[in-house]
């Protein structure tokens, strides 16, 4: 199988035959920061581009079509809009955490990155507690949203930000508990290890129905953690214009509108990691030349395009599915989602006591 392992170790040992050890580190760190923010950027611009594609084909329309062949730089002419507009602050806001409220989103969302293994061999931070540290990580961002709809001296942002919160805190245990159901196949908190005892099969087909339904209740966990339709009460424009973002413009409203697809990109990456492998190919149990032949694929091509079929997924549930009431989402959560992610971590705790599983 194709790993970046050697590419990257080949790097390694040149800096560290230029130079002393501390600057090595210290180069790694800035190249490392340096490709964190080009793909954030390059993130933004695609996902941007695949959600009104996306919402074309459902709607039958064509989507972006003017600037560049098929639209294609209508997402760069956007951003180049955003950042040309003046960053206008309300008169009476919390100065301080007004403007401190998207860059505490948007370095939630860049450390959720590190222990994320793009491919085989290339990860930021091995770390043997690597979904323990996500899980807790990921809690920072509602901080952020409250700060914003807090400082913001707006009714709406504020109503906007306490949606938000109790929807992230709800929506979080059903989350953490389809993600347990996978911990307890394992029995290792370490992405890599995860992703290596799926090397016979995916978790998804190996884990027999409680995996599956551990799979779905994650996707519709995670749709509203990230504040997306139908579960956007957070923004619901028409009824609160812009929810906690409502007094923003320029680049902290874009620091926000990317954060928002870089969080949809870190869920679908952890559930392709936890529940299809991550960049494990497609293996299937002890056929040895089915198996070799999906190793040809590269893994980091397995594992983008495993994280981009669960985006489209996502995508596809904004534009099919009408919004939920404010009631309606937290009586989901607390009524049928808690109680079933209770039920099916019991039943995968005994498929793996007993063995039961592929």
């Amino acid at each position: 199988m194709f790993s970046i392992e050697n590419i990257t170790n080949s790097f390694h040992n040149w800096l560290s035959s230029v130079l002393s050890e501390t600057l090595v580190m210290l180069v790694e760190m800035g190249l490392i920061a340096i490709a964190a923010i080009a793909l954030f950027a390059v993130l933004g611009l695609v996902l941007v581009y695949m959600e009104r594609k996306v919402a074309a084909v459902i709607q039958i329309r064509l989507g972006p079509n003017r600037v560049g062949p098929m639209g294609i730089f209508q997402t760069s002419a956007d951003t180049l809009k955003l950042v040309l507009k003046e960053g206008f602050m309300p008169n009476n806001v919390d100065k301080f955490l007004y403007k401190l409220a998207p860059f505490v989103v948007m370095i939630t969302a860049m450390l959720i990155l590190a222990p994320i293994p793009f491919a085989k061999g290339f990860q930021i931070w091995d770390i043997n507690i690597g979904v323990f540290y996500i899980t807790a990580i990921s809690s920072i961002s509602v901080i952020g949203i409250l700060m914003a709809g807090w400082a913001s001296n707006n009714k709406y942002s504020l109503l906007g930000a306490m949606r938000s919160g109790a929807q992230i805190v709800s929506y979080e245990l059903s989350a953490g508990m389809a993600v347990l159901s996978i911990i307890v196949l394992t029995g290792s908190l370490n992405l890599n290890e995860i992703i290596e005892s799926q090397r016979n099969g995916w978790w998804i087909f190996k884990g027999h129905i409680p995996a599956l339904i551990a799979f779905v209740i994650y996707i519709i966990a995670v749709t509203a953690e990230t504040n997306r339709a139908p579960f956007d009460m957070a923004e619901a424009e028409s009824e609160l214009t812009g929810g906690f973002h409502t007094e923003y413009a320029g680049m902290r409203f874009a620091l926000f509108f990317l954060a928002e697809y870089i969080n949809i990109f870190i869920v679908c990456a952890i559930g392709a990691t936890l529940f299809f492998g991550g960049w494990m190919p497609f293996h299937i149990g002890n056929w040895e030349g089915f198996n070799h032949v999906m190793d040809f694929i590269p893994s980091f091509v397995w594992f983008f395009g495993k994280t981009f079929f669960l985006i489209f997924l996502i995508m596809w549930f904004r534009w099919t599915f009408p919004r939920l009431r404010i009631d309606q989402l937290l009586n989901l959560e607390w009524k049928y989602l808690l109680p079933i992610s209770m039920f099916n971590l019991l039943l995968m705790t005994v498929i793996a006591i007993k063995g039961w599983h592929f």
